[in-house]
């Protein structure tokens, strides 16, 4: 008897990745974040603009606070 010592196969392990081409359940996309992030930055720019132009607070000129 001739045994060959091959070595016993080790199991496959599946490659993992942290991006994925998997859509979001909740309709996330790439665009759909950029175009979120851009109306963002222009109603923080448009919060600095008013009170720089009118020299008070967002707070007090939306009435919020007295």
């Amino acid at each position: 008897m001739t045994s060959t010592s091959e070595p016993p196969e080790t199991p496959s392990v599946p490659e993992t990745s942290a991006t994925t081409n998997d859509a979001p359940a909740f309709g996330w996309s790439g665009y759909a974040e950029r175009v979120n992030g851009r109306f963002a930055m222009l109603g923080f720019i448009s919060v600095l603009l008013i009170e720089a132009l009118s020299g008070d607070t967002f707070l007090h000129w939306a009435g919020l606070i007295p």
